[in-house]
C-alpha cells in the first residue's frame, strides 16, 4: 500500500510540473515577440495584432471605435485598413500579458491609456518597463493585479505625465493608506484610486 501510495505522489508530482511547464510555455508563446508582423505591416498594426490576439481591446489615435477581441478570441480584421495608425487607447485587463509582450507594445509612444486591470502576470519588472510611455501615459490602470508589490509602484516615478492611477485591490500591498501618500508625493498631478481594501486609508498610514 505505501508503495502504491508513494508511486501515485510522484506520478501526480510529475502531471503537476508538466502541466506547469505547459502553461509556461503557452505564456512565452502568446507574449513572443511579433518581429514579422512589425516588420512586414509597421510597428502599430503588429501592436494591434498582439493585443487581439490576447482578447484585449484598442483605439486607433483620431478614431472613435475600439477593436476588440470577444470571449472566443475572434475579432474583427479591418484594423489593417489603419496601417501606420499608433494605438491611443489599449485595455489589457484579464489578459496574461507579462514582462516579455510588453515589447510589442514600447512603440506606442502616443499611448494615453493603459488598462492592465486584472492581469495574473504583471509584476514589478513590468511596471518598470513602463517608462518608455513616460512622455505619453495619462491614465494607468493596475488594479487587482496579485503580483504587484509596494516596491514595484516606486517604478512609477519616471510617469510624470500621468493623471489618474487606479491602484485598487492590490494583495501584495500591506499598507495601502501609506502607499497612496507616498504615491501623491511622487506624482502631485495624479489622481490615485485605492478602492477594495479593507481597512481605511488612515489606518494603513499610522
Amino acid at each position: 500500500m505505501l508503495l502504491f501510495l508513494a508511486r501515485r505522489f510522484y506520478d501526480v508530482e510529475m502531471l503537476l510540473s508538466l502541466k506547469s511547464r505547459l502553461k509556461r510555455r503557452g505564456l512565452q508563446k502568446k507574449n513572443a515577440y511579433y518581429s514579422y508582423t512589425e516588420s512586414r505591416y509597421g510597428a502599430d498594426t503588429a501592436a494591434a495584432y498582439y493585443v487581439l490576439n490576447l482578447k484585449g481591446g484598442f483605439r486607433f489615435v483620431g478614431q472613435l471605435d475600439w477593436f476588440r477581441a470577444d470571449h472566443r478570441g475572434k475579432f474583427n480584421w479591418d484594423f489593417l485598413n489603419y496601417k501606420d495608425t499608433p494605438l491611443e487607447e489599449v485595455d489589457m485587463s484579464y489578459t496574461v500579458i507579462n514582462y516579455t509582450g510588453l515589447t510589442n507594445l514600447e512603440g506606442q509612444r502616443s499611448l494615453q491609456t493603459l488598462s492592465l486591470r486584472g492581469c495574473p502576470e504583471v509584476d514589478d519588472w513590468f511596471l518598470a518597463r513602463l517608462h518608455v510611455f513616460q512622455n505619453s501615459l495619462k491614465e494607468l490602470d493596475i488594479s487587482h493585479c496579485p503580483r504587484i508589490t509596494t516596491g514595484g509602484l516606486a517604478a512609477l516615478r519616471n510617469l510624470k505625465g500621468l493623471r489618474r492611477l487606479d491602484v485598487s485591490s492590490l494583495q501584495g500591498i500591506s499598507s495601502p493608506g501609506l502607499v497612496v501618500i507616498l504615491l501623491e508625493e511622487m506624482l502631485p498631478q495624479c489622481e490615485v484610486v485605492a478602492n477594495g481594501y479593507s481597512f481605511s486609508l488612515e489606518a494603513g498610514s499610522q
